[in-house]
């Protein structure tokens, strides 16, 4: 079975809307938990828009299952990194101005600063993913850096099949497969939701992970968090 990874991003935007202290993210989590998700994934950005660096550190004693924090890897994010030891960290290139990830890494041309900073983060116990578009070259250079896993980004994916074009999911099923030829575990996450996340685990071989945030919370205001979550696993399965 995939595990679902809840992203609580949207929960601190709406906390922080406010100035207080409402919703609670790491109540949030702790709930998400216990109905059912497998993982809890955060995405702080150095301005601290939604997740702030704090609340990983106060995340990190309540998750029990999978703790996943996403982020470029700038020297605050890796010290941050470094002082909570999530179970898993995924690097995403985003620019410092970016409203929500755009775009994968490009493996080959960054591949002598992806392999450093994944060294120390391994050597430090931590699960690395590398955040990726389908291209096999950029499975291929994945590889080369060290990485446990990549991370499919599936923007392209949602917005095609949402047109009706099933077609969309073709590269994914090559990026997968070259991804588990070469031993790199599989994971993937964006505009993944309720309509298309069956669809997509049927298809991608040996899937491990997805991480959902947006469609969830959003799905959640008609549905309910718990109702969602399990309507989730059922896909998943």
């Amino acid at each position: 079975m995939t595990k679902l990874s809840v992203n609580i991003n949207k929960i601190a935007t709406l906390r922080n809307s406010r100035g207080g202290d409402v919703p609670n993210v790491v109540n949030f989590a702790k709930d998400v938990q216990r109905f059912g998700a497998e993982g809890v994934t955060i995405h702080p950005r150095p301005d601290e828009r939604h997740i702030r660096y704090q609340d990983a550190r106060d995340l990190k004693p309540e998750v029990y299952t999978e703790y996943n924090i996403e982020g470029n890897p700038i020297p605050k994010f890796i010290d941050l990194v470094l002082n909570v030891k999530p179970t898993q960290v995924t690097l995403v290139p985003d620019a410092l101005d970016a409203i929500t990830s755009n775009a994968g890494w490009d493996t080959i041309k960054h591949k002598d600063f992806l392999v450093e900073v994944i060294k120390e983060f391994k050597s430090n116990g931590i699960r690395t993913s590398i955040f990726v578009d389908p291209v096999l070259k950029q499975i291929e250079g994945a590889k080369a850096t060290g990485t446990d896993r990549v991370e499919l980004y599936t923007e392209a994916y949602a917005k095609t099949y949402e047109l009706g074009n099933e077609n969309g999911i073709t590269p994914y099923v090559e990026a997968a497969k070259l991804a588990n030829q070469l031993g790199l575990g599989l994971n993937a996450g964006h505009d993944l939701s309720l309509d298309n996340v069956a669809f997509f685990k049927n298809n991608i071989p040996d899937l491990l992970e997805v991480s959902i945030g947006h469609a969830l919370v959003t799905e959640s205001l008609y549905l309910g968090v718990e109702n969602v979550i399990q309507m989730y696993l059922h896909k998943l399965k």
